[in-house]
């Protein structure tokens, strides 16, 4: 079976995909692909895996992910790490004071490039932001919103969650867009 090489340098991403992803092949090159300016996570997601390509020259993904916010018309969609790196969780908490619209979304991309041909998988995780910053630092964490994302069904954030409630809602702790290319590579690659 040829390897798959997933290029990220996201400590949450790797734990999820060595998880997923245990059927294929898959290799980590721990690199920290440019993300080019753009609000649409199919066309981040297709450029960085273009750019992961040329870097490792084998078939490899890459996965991108956004985060909306209902009542902020959807911010700060792709652009999380300039949200995050400017006005923080802080900040985004005190943009939605007074709000009860507290609807929020992940909505993710990944892309497996084989030197011929792109393929796009996707996923949404529903939920709703907390009130206040609530959790443990972990490992498994992709992002810092981890601290303030309540999935639905849930009354605490994924960073109050034990390891155990994660595992126990399987899409917790990996990506709808990496179950969707498992089961197609399964169908097609394999």
């Amino acid at each position: 079976m040829e390897e798959i090489i997933f290029v990220t340098h996201n400590k949450g991403k790797i734990a999820s995909a060595q998880k997923v992803l245990k059927n294929v092949n898959l290799k980590i090159f721990e690199y920290e692909l440019e993300e080019p300016r753009s609000d649409d996570i199919k066309y981040i997601s297709k450029v960085k895996v273009q750019e992961a390509y040329k870097l490792v020259n084998k078939p490899c993904i890459s996965l991108d992910c956004g985060f909306y916010i209902d009542e902020l018309n959807g911010f700060p969609r792709a652009y999380v790490n300039y949200a995050l790196n400017t006005i923080g969780l802080q900040g985004i908490l005190k943009l939605m004071e007074g709000k009860q619209n507290r609807k929020c979304r992940f909505k993710e991309c990944l892309s497996f490039y084989d030197g011929k041909q792109i393929y796009q998988f996707d996923g949404n995780h529903e939920g709703n932001l907390a009130i206040e910053i609530l959790g443990k630092d972990t490992n498994k964490k992709w992002s810092e919103l981890w601290y303030i994302y309540k999935p639905y069904g849930y009354e605490k954030t994924l960073a109050e969650m034990t390891e155990e409630e994660r595992q126990n809602r399987k899409r917790l702790e990996s990506t709808d867009a990496m179950i969707n290319f498992a089961n197609w590579y399964e169908k097609n690659i394999k």
